[in-house]
């Protein structure tokens, strides 16, 4: 447009002062070598004006050109970026439907003219990886990982494979250097959670619980138990470690007042110990426990406590008895101290009253040896038929 009225300009100032001068058109002489050109003024600028409108119409006519050209490459360009994105729904749904070499070969065949191959090659990869062959699962994460902004996905990709084929320590060594760049990605975190509860790493679990729950990747109650686990196995970590002195450490500065009165808690503590032979340690926290709390799996392990002296137990027992006479656990373990003692007829009571408040195998078993140590025969052979009755239904 500009150049258009730049012409009519041109050509109406020439007209302008052709007619002005009219009769008076002047004289010009252009000589180039041997040769010589003669015209008029008049004639000079309608030339010049000419060779303008010529040099602006070839310019329309290769720009049009051009433009046709980059069209018609586009076309075909658009019609294999279609064709790549058409194979590669396709190789998706093959990936769905389990087929994974229809799945790698639909994602593979045009990913140069996708235009995100990135896509493509992650496809490949699982497609590779469900397949089990690792060689062609690292060359297409590769790939993957020549392409723009990249980073993250492939890297995400390589842990959950990792993580699949049982390969923790390969995930987490993924997965810890994500961290460091996205501390607060979910995919990475919830990885994180499963590489270190299968691996027992309990210490860096125990870190990252108050992210977890924030994260919106467990609730309290999941929260709550990750941390017994934890918890639990650190201590049995440490104990193997460092032994009860350790273990005892650990459980009076590591953890809350609260933490300590937990009776799960507690009860791994007192495992730990038992193993040990630190049970007089044991006993104490047990006992202090159970002052405060009620919990019969405390109270279950009392009789397998290796104390010089077991009275301290039988008043503990007896005392929970007293305050909760229907407590046939306590029953149960007072019964267990009567038989290591050899007191045949009280352990017999004791066992007794405690399966007329609820049946239970062992204590079946037990009372059974019991009458046998009273040449009571028949009436074992009667309590050791109602303990398989009691297997079997």
């Amino acid at each position: 447009m500009i150049r258009s009225i730049f012409l009519f300009v041109v050509l109406g100032l020439g007209l302008f002062v052709g007619t002005q001068f009219s009769g008076q058109q002047g004289y010009v002489l252009i000589s180039i070598a041997n040769k010589t050109i003669e015209m008029s003024v008049t004639t000079l600028v309608v030339f010049v004006v000419a060779l303008l409108a010529a040099l602006f119409g070839l310019e329309y006519l290769i720009k049009k050109l051009l433009h046709a050209s980059s069209t018609t490459w586009n076309w075909f360009s658009v019609r294999k970026m279609r064709r790549a994105r058409r194979y590669t729904n396709e190789g998706i749904v093959k990936l769905l439907e389990g087929d994974w070499k229809g799945a790698e070969k639909k994602v593979t065949r045009w990913a140069n003219h996708h235009d995100m191959p990135l896509l493509c090659y992650l496809i490949a990869s699982e497609a590779a990886q469900e397949m089990g062959d690792n060689s062609k699962r690292e060359r297409y994460l590769e790939l993957a990982h020549q392409q723009d902004n990249s980073e993250l996905a492939v890297q995400l990709t390589k842990a959950r494979q990792y993580n699949r084929n049982g390969q923790y320590e390969s995930a987490i060594s993924v997965l810890s250097e994500l961290k460091e760049t996205y501390p607060n990605n979910t995919m990475v975190l919830s990885l994180l959670k499963t590489c270190y509860v299968k691996l027992g790493e309990w210490k860096p679990l125990l870190d990252m619980l108050h992210k977890l729950e924030k994260a919106g990747l467990v609730d309290a109650q999941e929260r709550e138990e990750l941390f017994l686990d934890g918890q639990c196995g650190l201590m049995e970590q440490l104990a193997q470690a460092k032994g009860s002195e350790g273990l005892l450490s650990h459980w009076n500065s590591a953890l809350s007042k609260k933490e300590r009165q937990n009776t799960r808690l507690v009860l791994c503590l007192s495992n730990q110990l038992m193993l040990r032979k630190a049970d007089s340690e044991a006993f104490i926290i047990i006992r202090e426990t159970l002052k405060k709390n009620k919990d019969d799996a405390l109270v279950a392990i009392l009789p397998e406590l290796n104390l010089p002296d077991l009275h301290p137990v039988t008043v503990l027992l007896e005392g929970i008895i007293k305050k909760e006479p229907e407590n046939a656990v306590a029953y149960s373990a007072l019964a267990q101290l009567s038989v290591r003692a050899e007191k045949w007829s009280d352990a017999q009571a004791q066992f007794e009253k405690a399966l007329s408040i609820r049946a239970d195998v062992s204590d079946y078993a037990y009372l059974a040896d019991v009458l046998e140590k009273q040449d009571m025969t028949q009436a074992a052979n009667d309590v050791s038929r109602r303990a398989l009755t009691l297997v079997s239904t």
